[in-house]
């Protein structure tokens, strides 16, 4: 299952094929900035590998995006994640750098969103942010998303954004 091709963008699942993008873009200390630091090569490669658990134990994961011509953009996708105790789907989602403030982020959000309201049946979608990645919350709020409550992830506080949205089916 995966979320449908928008107007400038096209998911497709990871693979090991897609290290030196993947290393590229959690090594960016830019875009890991609401992370405690960025990610080695080693890490980029158990992330693609987790997201390859994801697509076989769930069904969906974390997506490579691309524009329709391959340029690569980023990932994004939908993922279980623990809360305060609680299993919530999030969607989630970072853009290389310089494709930053065009509305990728957005789109490709948008339409995991619109899988997990649609063909996953899911009643509520949530996005976990670093209560400083306002940049994060925009896309969060663009999509439906709104602020419900903070919480202690991983260790640190977090703002939850959240929506049993019907509209995205």
């Amino acid at each position: 299952m995966m979320p449908k091709a928008t107007a400038r963008l096209r998911f497709r699942e990871m693979a090991e094929d897609d290290l030196d993008a993947m290393s590229a873009l959690l090594g960016d200390p830019e875009v890991m900035r609401f992370y405690p630091r960025s990610k080695t090569r080693d890490e980029a490669l158990a992330w693609i590998r987790w997201n390859q658990h994801n697509y076989a134990d769930h069904g969906f994961g974390l997506w490579i995006v691309e524009t329709h011509d391959g340029r690569f953009v980023g990932d994004c996708g939908l993922t279980w994640q623990l809360v305060e105790g609680e299993q919530i789907l999030e969607v989630g989602y970072h853009t290389v750098t310089d494709l930053q403030g065009h509305g990728y982020a957005t789109e490709a959000a948008r339409a995991c969103a619109a899988l997990a309201f649609g063909p996953i049946g899911s009643t509520h979608l949530v996005a976990i942010i670093k209560a400083a990645n306002v940049p994060s919350q925009r896309v969060a709020e663009k999509i439906g998303l709104r602020l419900e409550r903070t919480a202690e992830v991983h260790g640190g506080p977090v703002v939850i954004y959240g929506s049993d949205a019907p509209e995205f089916a």
